[in-house]
């Protein structure tokens, strides 16, 4: 099977819909974590939320993976700005850095490349709209064992074989980054 990479755009919502599905944490979260300061919204709140970014961002607040015409996973990813838990530092200007925050790949299809291909069109829609350089907090699995409710950040190993480099890490979570061209 063939994994393609779409924009979650407002026509393709039922597939984010689909894939976030009715039980689990990203039913519940919705990819608002890293947007929501104040941590207490309902489930309903979360997905009206992201259905509202998905209707009207520009660009578009994340990405959808396919096998086939099955929507299998997604990734959040833009500017670091959309993100107020996600704050960057260092040597580039706020404007210019972009973040992934959350990936979430439907069960039966995890460890099949689905979040490898979800990084690396993250990686060419950032590029394509003027990201300087694009960064991400990942577990580092060998360094803890982790449920699959704690990988929604991904696994660092995917980034590294990405060409990402890590700038820092606190324990098991490491932030990394990867300069675009």
């Amino acid at each position: 099977m063939t994994i393609t990479v779409h924009p979650a755009t407002p026509d393709r919502w039922d597939d984010v819909a689909k894939v976030f599905g009715t039980r689990g944490n990203p039913s519940w979260c919705a990819c608002q974590y890293f947007i929501d300061t104040q941590g207490n919204r309902g489930k309903e709140a979360n997905r009206e939320s992201l259905r509202g970014q998905v209707d009207s961002l520009n660009p578009v607040p994340g990405l959808l993976a396919y096998k086939d015409d099955e929507p299998v996973g997604w990734i959040q990813v833009g500017p670091s700005s959309r993100f107020p838990r996600f704050k960057p530092t260092g040597h580039v200007p706020e404007d210019a850095i972009w973040a992934v925050t959350c990936f979430v790949v439907r069960v039966g299809h995890r460890g099949t490349g689905v979040a490898t291909a979800l990084l690396h069109g993250a990686v060419e829609h950032a590029r394509d709209h003027g990201a300087g350089v694009l960064r991400a907090r990942p577990s580092d699995t060998a360094m803890a064992k982790k449920s699959n409710a704690d990988l929604f950040t991904g696994i660092l190993s995917t980034f590294v074989s990405a060409g990402f480099t890590e700038v820092n890490r606190n324990r098991s979570l490491v932030l990394v980054e990867l300069t675009l061209p």
